[in-house]
C-alpha cells in the first residue's frame, strides 16, 4: 500500500495565485510530483484576433497580462508597425518607455508583495500595494484606465500625456527608491523570510536557459539577459540602467530581483522624461481599417514577466490571418514540476509565486 496522497490544489484559491490547478502527490509534507493544469482562463485571444481588425485587436492584448496590460499592448502594436511599415515618433516611443516601465513596476509590486505574504509576511502586501496604487493613478490620470488600458495603439498612443502628468509621475519616482530600500529591509531582511525562500526552488542558469526562461526568473539564476539591452528597441539604446541579477537562482534572488529593478526602472523613466520633446504622439495616415501587405512579422520585448513576443501573418485583409503570442509567463510556468520537487507543500507556493504567473498570459 503507497503512503502517497494525491492533493488537489486549486484553481480557485489564493495560494495559487490565479486560476491554477496543481495535481499534487505527496509523501507526508514532502511533494514527489506537481502537475500543472491550465487552461481554466481561456478565452481564445489568438483565435478571436482573425475575426477582428488590426485595431480592434488592441483590447484583447489587455486581457493577455492583466497586470501587464500595457506591455502586451507594446508588443503586438510593435509586430503590426513592423508588418505594415509604420514609423512611431519620437514622443510617442518615449512615453511608451515611461508607461512600461511604470507598468513593471505595478506589475513587481503584484510579485514581491504576494511573496511576502507566501511566507507569512502580510504587512508586505499592504507596503507594495500602496506603491503600486500610485502607478494605477498615474494611469488613470493617463487614459482614465485602471487596469485594462488600451492605451498603446499602432502608430503611436492614444493621446498625449495630459499638463501635470509628467511632474506626477517624476514626484513618485523620486520617493519609489526610498520604498523599495524599506521593503527590502522588511522582507528580504528578515531571518523567517529568508529561512523559507532562499535555497527554495533552486533554478541552475543552464536550465533557465534550457527551458526558455526569461525576466526575473532567469535573470535571477545569473542569466543575465534583458532585450531592452541586448536586443534594443525603441529608445532604450539612449538610456543608462543597469540590469540587476542574482548568484543561486533560488525564490529569495528572483523576488529579490524585481525589487532592483523597480528602482532601475524609476532611473529609466527619469532619463526619458529628461530626453523626450515635444511632438505629435501618432504615426501620420494610419487608417482606421489598416491592411499591411501580405506578410509576415514578429517582433518581442522585454515585460515584467521576460521575453513578451507576438508573431503576426497578414494576407492582405483588414485582419489578421493569424496571431500567435510567445508567452514568458507560460514558459516559466512549465519549470514548477521539476523545482518543486522534494520540496515541502508550503515551499510549494513559495516556489509558484516566485515564478509569477499571470494566467491571462499563460491561457490566452
Amino acid at each position: 500500500m503507497s503512503d502517497e496522497l494525491v492533493v488537489n490544489i486549486g484553481p480557485s484559491h489564493p495560494s495559487t495565485h490565479g486560476v491554477c490547478r496543481m495535481v499534487t502527490t505527496l509523501d507526508g509534507e514532502i511533494v514527489r510530483h506537481v502537475e500543472v493544469v491550465i487552461g481554466h482562463l481561456h478565452r481564445g485571444i489568438e483565435k478571436m484576433a482573425e475575426n477582428r481588425t488590426y485595431l480592434q485587436v488592441v483590447p484583447l492584448t489587455d486581457r493577455l497580462d492583466y497586470v501587464g496590460s500595457m506591455y502586451a499592448n507594446w508588443a503586438y502594436c510593435r509586430a503590426v508597425e513592423r508588418l505594415a511599415g509604420i514609423r512611431v515618433p519620437e514622443r510617442a516611443e518615449y512615453i511608451r518607455v515611461i508607461v512600461c516601465e511604470l507598468q513593471r513596476i505595478a506589475s513587481h509590486m503584484m510579485a514581491v508583495g504576494p511573496a511576502g505574504a507566501d511566507v507569512g509576511a502580510t504587512s508586505v502586501f499592504m507596503y507594495t500595494f500602496a506603491q503600486r496604487e500610485q502607478v494605477i493613478d498615474l494611469f488613470e490620470q493617463l487614459c482614465g484606465a485602471r487596469l485594462t488600458y488600451n492605451y498603446v495603439r499602432p502608430g503611436g498612443v492614444s493621446q498625449d500625456a495630459p499638463a501635470g502628468w509628467a511632474e506626477n509621475v517624476r514626484a513618485f519616482c523620486r520617493t519609489h527608491p526610498s520604498a523599495m530600500a524599506e521593503v527590502d529591509r522588511l522582507l528580504f531582511g528578515n531571518v523567517i523570510a529568508r529561512q523559507r525562500m532562499k535555497g527554495i526552488g533552486v533554478l541552475s542558469a543552464e536550465d533557465a536557459v534550457g527551458w526558455g526562461a526569461s525576466g526575473p526568473v532567469a535573470r535571477g539564476s545569473g542569466v543575465s539577459w534583458d532585450l531592452r539591452r541586448d536586443d534594443p528597441y525603441s529608445v532604450y539604446p539612449r538610456l543608462d540602467f543597469d540590469v540587476p541579477v542574482g548568484s543561486n537562482g533560488d525564490s529569495y534572488d528572483r523576488a529579490r530581483v524585481r525589487l532592483w529593478e523597480c528602482i532601475e526602472s524609476c532611473r529609466i523613466i527619469g532619463q526619458a522624461l529628461d530626453q523626450m520633446e515635444a511632438g505629435p504622439v501618432m504615426a501620420e495616415a494610419v487608417p482606421r481599417l489598416l491592411a499591411p501587405r501580405p506578410g509576415e512579422a514578429y517582433d518581442h520585448i522585454e515585460s515584467a514577466r521576460g521575453s513578451l513576443g507576438v508573431y503576426l501573418v497578414s494576407d492582405g485583409s483588414p485582419r489578421p490571418y493569424r496571431m500567435k503570442v510567445r508567452s514568458p509567463a507560460f514558459c516559466n510556468l512549465a519549470l514548477l514540476p521539476m523545482l518543486a520537487e522534494g520540496h515541502t507543500l508550503s515551499d510549494l507556493v513559495v516556489i509558484l509565486g516566485s515564478l509569477d504567473p499571470i494566467f491571462g498570459e499563460v491561457d490566452r
